[in-house]
């Protein structure tokens, strides 16, 4: 059945890099123009790693956002073999603390101070799974001999599932899931494990950024996957089961360092991810299932509650034009380009509408 209107419980992104300085400056009222909350990304230079720090960049962030915009940054901690565990546990119960991020050293962006020797943050681990505190993983090994469309399965046999053996109270976000192995795993690990996916893994493949020509918008870590993939990705995220939402992975980056001998990696969504996702949901027939995707399964995996407002979304006979990118930091930021495009608006819910 064709519909042209719908309206669903206010959105929240729960994974989201927002940067410092100028950048945070220039993208946080994106995110709190489509997101009510959102969980934040530690990996600044230099790191943030103790509940001090969080605090104060939490700080910063209430600072970018604009009169009007409700917008509420859940904070996280990363993960080094050194952790203080008595700050962490106070972080979390002061409520700064939502969670905590493990990237294995070198695996991605500003992930150098990231975990080397997984046993020494077993400790670490089995705090948190006492008090409930969840662990954010980025789920692909560094070895330089495993390839690179295969770094997330074997982070699932050599890293992650001996991890929650060893600590089985553990409840773990498998962040940016892209590969079929990854949506098996966490549909068969039981209820302390979800995984977020992201806005661009459910529309490109690999093809989007080696086909033709290196395209480095379309680069990301973990890298877009063959097509098979992807399609998995889509039944996972539209199926409605709990343990999926929506993590966007939106990642800045000035155009100078995406366009360069060694690009940086990261697809920035912020600006159009709920554009992008009704389109993909329609497609696959299951607009109905949106919200439980966006609005619905993050809170209830962090345990939080759903949020009061509501979003309805429209479909114009015109496509939206969003702009392509936009000036930050003497620069520019590229906006990620769907390859198709977007007729689905929306707009909060008044209290009067309702």
């Amino acid at each position: 059945m064709s519909i042209d209107q719908f309206t669903i419980t206010r959105p929240d992104d729960w994974h989201l890099h927002l940067r410092d300085g100028e950048m945070l400056a220039a993208v946080t009222g994106h995110s709190s123009a489509n997101f009510e909350r959102a969980i934040i990304m530690p990996n600044l230079v230099p790191p943030v790693v103790t509940t001090a720090q969080a605090t104060a960049y939490r700080d910063r962030i209430m600072s970018c956002i604009p009169d009007g915009h409700r917008f509420e940054p859940l904070m996280t901690l990363y993960l080094t073999e050194n952790t203080d565990i008595a700050d962490l546990e106070a972080g979390a119960h002061s409520g700064v603390v939502s969670a905590v991020k493990l990237y294995p050293a070198g695996a991605t962006t500003n992930s150098q101070s990231g975990v080397r020797n997984f046993d020494k943050v077993i400790p670490i681990l089995e705090r948190m799974a006492e008090i409930g505190l969840p662990l954010l993983v980025h789920g692909e090994v560094t070895d330089p001999e495993v390839d690179i469309f295969d770094r997330e399965a074997v982070f699932i046999d050599r890293v992650l599932d001996p991890i929650r053996r060893k600590v089985p109270g553990l409840r773990v976000v498998m962040e940016h899931v892209t590969t079929t192995n990854g949506v098996d795993y966490v549909q068969s690990g039981g209820d302390t494990i979800a995984a977020t996916i992201t806005t661009h893994h459910l529309i490109i493949n690999r093809n989007a950024y080696l086909a033709g020509g290196i395209r480095p918008h379309y680069y990301c870590l973990p890298v877009a996957k063959r097509e098979e993939h992807r399609l998995v990705l889509r039944a996972a995220a539209t199926s409605g089961r709990s343990r999926f939402f929506l993590g966007t992975d939106s990642a800045p980056h000035p155009n100078d360092a995406k366009e360069a001998a060694c690009g940086c990696a990261g697809i920035y969504t912020s600006i159009n991810s709920l554009n992008c996702l009704a389109q993909v949901f329609e497609d696959e027939d299951a607009l109905d299932q949106l919200e439980a995707f966006a609005s619905l399964n993050g809170p209830s995996f962090y345990g939080l509650p759903v949020n009061r407002g509501k979003v309805r979304f429209t479909k114009s006979a015109e496509p939206i034009a969003f702009p392509k990118q936009f000036a930050v930091q003497n620069d520019h930021v590229t906006v990620f380009d769907p390859g198709f495009p977007l007729h689905w608006r929306h707009q909060p819910v008044h209290d009067n509408e309702v």
